[in-house]
């Protein structure tokens, strides 16, 4: 017997209808190339994205054809999230931080008929072009720009067809299984891997994102959305904040700190969305001009460990940090760091050191570590093991790629520990672990304690041969404006932190780190660089 309860697919489309017709006053406010802030609002946007519908099938787009994007945080861009994928196509977010080869192999990968770019974006269509011609016919312009193309790929201007367009119609409805967009890895350790995420696992990740121990915004708040829209979905946020009405802060291509703070200020935001890089780097601006966040109430942070000491510094200034952990593979959301009975009456240090912990499984997925036999590691908080998860918005297999998910459950690549309380703490990437004289060591840990020195701005651990116990940890700082901080004195800043035998035997103080198209650290290019110690 079924239960007698109306049937309504989960499609994309669904939740911009909702904000329009429930939150239609919400904002989203976008910061254009030329720094002016442009203003619109849930209503605004339904109707254009219905009008995008309409420009996509005169462009010969068809169910399920893949559209790319190449494009900032702002509103145009959250306009072709919903528009493409709302007439059943893929929107495929692209990267443009990464090698222009690498973004050729993707649109070619994908079969992208039609990309939609900012302009600043379009030098690197134009180069990729004639490696395109059997796959792109066209390409859109978000605003005023040009570039030259090979014959019979076209170019548009995209308010141009938005004026010429049509009111638009009522959304199609089609299985919520249908796949929605499709997001491709980094490709550091290989060509980028693409993910095809489906209208059902798209909404039931923005849900779950919505709970009051996830991000839990309401209707009132202002979301500053600093991770970006071509990552992973920008982590949910398109979907979550007209979900439950929150505003959304898009600042393009200005992510340095003093316009992030100008923006966050100005607009009033009270809660940002970011990888720890980019509130290291805002730390830092606050500390050397004096100048303080006014109204933000809550950081959340994933795609990297968020130091103890940065979540303490901002503590201090009264503001929450919340860790969450997740994959592109996952949608992303995965675990978030929000207390339980047990946990939220801990004294000061032991509630830092949970509060740096990547958190605990959100409903819909589930995460366990495994030992080298492969079966699940004790939930101790010390038995280490890799990490794997599964669920309802967890990838099964990779775009045109054989299915990974035999197990049913999806290996992360990542290492860690659960604790008795089901809280996941990162102890490495698999193949970041430094393994000295038989004993594993985290370059997470060397890290973390080095930022925490006042002369430290950020730091990076790799493993360097040694002739006796095989590797040994190399930090590599960079030093805050104005210090010089020396060997001898960070490494007796590890004294009692770790044992002897994990501080680091060397210390390199260098101008700059190298970093990947998603903020994250590259330690390849690092051990590349200094694979001799």
């Amino acid at each position: 017997m079924q239960g007698l309860m109306q049937r309504r697919d989960l499609l994309i489309s669904s939740i911009l209808e909702h904000a329009a017709r429930h939150h239609g006053a919400g904002e989203v406010v976008s910061r254009r190339e030329d720094g002016i802030l442009s203003r619109t609002t849930y209503a605004v946007l339904a109707r254009r994205a219905r009008k995008l519908a309409t420009v996509l099938r005169e462009l010969g787009v068809a169910p399920g054809d893949r559209v790319g994007t190449l494009g900032m945080n702002s509103d145009r861009h959250f306009e072709l999230y919903y528009g493409i994928s709302g007439v059943g196509a893929v929107c495929n977010t692209i990267n443009p931080r990464l090698a222009p080869d690498d973004i050729a192999y993707i649109i070619g990968h994908a079969g992208d008929g039609i990309v939609f770019a900012d302009p600043v974006f379009l030098p690197i269509l134009q180069a990729i072009a004639p490696q395109l011609t059997d796959t792109l016919r066209g390409v859109v312009v978000l605003g005023e720009g040009a570039c030259d193309l090979p014959p019979g790929m076209a170019l548009h201007r995209y308010e141009a067809l938005m004026d010429a367009a049509g009111e638009g119609e009522e959304w199609p409805v089609f299985d919520e299984n249908t796949a929605s967009a499709l997001c491709y890895t980094s490709g550091t350790t290989g060509r980028p891997k693409g993910v095809l995420y489906s209208n059902r696992s798209t909404v039931l990740c923005a849900m779950a994102l919505a709970a009051a121990d996830a991000v839990g915004p309401r209707a009132t708040d202002r979301i500053l959305a600093v991770v970006p829209m071509f990552h992973v979905n920008a982590w949910g946020l398109p979907y979550m904040a007209p979900m439950t009405g929150a505003s959304l802060l898009m600042p393009g291509r200005q992510l340095d700190p003093a316009s992030l703070l100008s923006l966050m200020n100005g607009e009033r935001a009270t809660i940002a969305v970011g990888v720890p890089t980019i509130w290291l780097g805002l730390l830092g601006y606050l500390r050397d001009t004096g100048r303080r966040l006014e109204t933000l109430q809550r950081i959340f942070v994933g795609g990297a460990a968020m130091p103890r000491a940065l979540i303490a510094a901002y503590n201090e200034l009264g503001i929450a940090v919340c860790h969450a952990w997740g994959m592109t593979e996952s949608s992303p959301i995965v675990t978030v760091n929000a207390p339980k009975p047990g946990t939220e009456d801990l004294d000061h240090d032991a509630l830092l050191d949970q509060r740096a912990a990547q958190g605990r499984c959100v409903f819909g997925v589930d995460v366990r570590a495994e030992g080298e036999d492969g079966n699940e590691v004790p939930w101790d908080g010390v038995s280490q093991g890799q990490l794997t998860f599964r669920g309802h918005w967890i990838a099964s297999g990779y775009f045109r790629m054989p299915d990974q998910d035999a197990s049913g459950w999806f290996p992360t690549g990542d290492v860690g520990v659960i604790d008795p309380h089901g809280f996941v703490t990162l102890t490495d990437r698999s193949k970041d672990l430094i393994k000295s004289g038989g004993e594993w060591i985290s370059s997470i840990a060397i890290e973390n304690i080095a930022v925490a020195h006042p002369h430290v701005a950020e730091a990076a651990a790799i493993a360097v041969p040694h002739e006796k116990w095989g590797e040994r940890p190399l930090l590599i700082v960079v030093p805050r404006p104005g210090c010089a901080p020396s060997c001898e004195a960070l490494r007796e800043f590890y004294r009692g932190k770790l044992p002897a035998w994990s501080i680091p035997d060397s210390v390199l103080v260098v101008d700059s780190i190298p970093h990947g198209a998603t903020g994250k650290i590259l330690k390849a290019e690092l051990r590349r660089l200094y694979a001799n110690g």
